[in-house]
């Protein structure tokens, strides 16, 4: 049998540590109200009539719960000069968010294996130009995109949002992997050599199976920008492309006569869900994957 461990007297904390750990939870918890409350404001709007919002009481419980907002939100919400709610919109943005997520992150894994495993000549310089761009504010780029797209003939096209979102996506994804593969073991690199194997054996073989980690982090900061991207889709999705957060904002700017605040909000939540859902599924594997060398230098 296994024998149990002696428990460990715990020292008892002085004055300054209690007061220590008291002000960081007090912290804590005024950074939680502050992030929580617009969220409980919105829930709780979201599932009240507009009567009972009209009595101004936003803090308040819903005294008769009703569905109705978030039905019309996703059904027959006015996106424009449609109505048909944001489950259009969400079509849209699911067939974005898939190929601009597995293409940015295939092509930042190979272009960090690239430059820490295959010392070519100006890799440096190459890392270093990459890194840049990541600098440089979207909307420096837009208009010479327009002009490229237009040019070429894939503006407002599907194709077009996906391509401009794997540009983006492409620094901050070879910084993660560059950076994680920077800890793996150099021996493993060197013995496939020996045995033979090429670039693309190693990595599919190797490198790749051993990326998990850092693969479930860079899909959770890809799913989050490119689903709650704005501007990008409003200038280079197309009318027949629109994703989600563009169509949450004319439900919201094109509202006439009276403003509908439950629907407003229902449609709110409903855009948020995706990203929400993939960080709480798994928020315990991007912890892991960031102290696996996610922000090692």
């Amino acid at each position: 049998m296994r024998q149990a461990k002696p428990a460990v007297a715990r020292r008892p904390l002085n004055y300054q540590e209690v007061w220590g750990r008291v002000g960081i939870y007090a912290f804590l918890g005024v950074v939680a109200l502050f992030f929580l409350l617009p969220l409980y404001v919105m829930l709780v709007t979201s599932f009240k009539s507009m009567d009972e919002i009209r009595l101004g009481l936003i803090f308040s419980l819903p005294r008769q719960f009703t569905i109705d907002a978030w039905v019309k939100a996703w059904t027959s919400a006015c996106t424009g000069l449609e109505c048909t709610g944001l489950r259009v919109g969400f079509g849209n943005s699911v067939k974005i968010l898939v190929p601009s997520v597995v293409v940015s992150i295939l092509l930042g894994a190979v272009n960090g294996y690239a430059l820490s495993f295959w010392k070519v000549k100006g890799a440096n310089v190459l890392f270093a130009c990459l890194l840049l761009g990541s600098f440089i504010p979207y909307q420096v780029f837009i208009y010479p995109l327009v002009r490229v797209y237009a040019q070429t003939g894939i503006y407002g096209s599907l194709a077009g949002i996906v391509l401009t979102h794997v540009i983006f996506g492409m620094p901050v994804m070879t910084l993660l992997f560059r950076n994680y593969y920077s800890g793996l073991p150099i021996e493993l690199f060197k013995a496939a050599r020996i045995d033979g194997a090429g670039f693309w054996k190693i990595f599919v073989s190797i490198i790749l199976p051993m990326s998990a980690p850092i693969a479930i982090v860079a899909v959770i900061m890809q799913v989050t920008a490119i689903w709650n991207d704005f501007l990008l889709g409003l200038v280079f999705a197309g009318r027949e492309n629109l994703p989600m957060t563009v169509q949450l904002n004319n439900i919201v700017n094109t509202t006439t006569g009276e403003r509908a605040y439950n629907v407003n909000m229902a449609a709110t939540v409903l855009t948020s869900l995706v990203p929400l859902a993939v960080y709480l599924l798994s928020g315990r594997w991007f912890v892991r994957g960031i102290a696996s060398g996610a922000v090692k230098g």
